[in-house]
């Protein structure tokens, strides 16, 4: 419950960033109680997060200033810039030179994390790595293992990747079909994800769930149309 409480609370005041923090302290509040809910807690979950953000930039061998900056922006608009320069100076000090393993970072997430959570968390490394302009393929592998790592699923790591993505499957992959699939298929999946995303299925959980939802749904039916008129539907 105080998940999405803390989830809704936070996009509502930081949008995305707070999303994240959000689901992340609920989660430790719903699993085992307040106590254990404390600032070395979230302060590990964020310089885990500046690990992985770390790691994925210098994947393709080359340090992109434009997703550094994305980085810094990230953490500034969370905590202020007294706070996200604190961060990462101790970032830069008593982590990075650590180098700590991606499987251990991921495996922090796995099991201290909802799996909603590790979702949002891929999501963001995704919108850093594109943050340049592409994303290399030293950087979608990279993606992939963290997403193995945290245990998330083939078909959700391919969902997240068409958003950033586009292919001539990209449409087929948000609609989670084939592309040779039916036209009754088609029209299937679509009415399916319509209803289970469709806005008015969360009016009761408040604007953050309303926005998020309407934005699930526009990516739906603009996928829908586009494979329509491809295929002259």
């Amino acid at each position: 419950m105080y998940k999405w409480i803390l989830a809704a609370i936070g996009f509502f005041i930081y949008r995305f960033p707070g999303l994240i923090i959000g689901m992340f302290v609920g989660s430790m509040i719903d699993n085992g109680g307040i106590k254990r809910v404390n600032s070395k807690v979230i302060e590990e979950f964020e310089l885990n997060l500046l690990s992985l953000a770390s790691i994925l930039i210098k994947s393709d061998g080359k340090v992109s200033e434009s997703e550094l900056q994305f980085v810094r922006n990230y953490f500034i608009s969370l905590h202020g810039y007294k706070k996200a320069k604190r961060l990462f100076k101790q970032f830069n000090t008593e982590v990075n030179k650590k180098r700590i393993s991606a499987e251990k970072i991921c495996n922090f997430y796995k099991y201290r994390t909802t799996y909603e959570t590790r979702l949002q968390i891929i999501n963001l490394l995704f919108n850093i790595a594109k943050s340049d302009g592409s994303i290399s393929n030293l950087e979608i592998k990279k993606l992939s293992d963290f997403s193995r790592l945290m245990n998330i699923s083939s078909r959700d790591f391919e969902s997240i990747k068409a958003m950033f993505i586009k292919s001539s499957e990209s449409h087929y992959k948000i609609l989670e079909i084939e592309k040779n699939c039916s036209n009754e298929d088609l029209k299937k999946a679509y009415r399916e994800l319509a209803k289970k995303h469709h806005p008015d299925k969360v009016q009761h959980m408040g604007g953050a769930y309303i926005n998020a939802a309407k934005e699930k749904f526009a990516k739906i039916q603009d996928a829908y149309e586009k494979i329509k008129k491809e295929r002259g539907i």
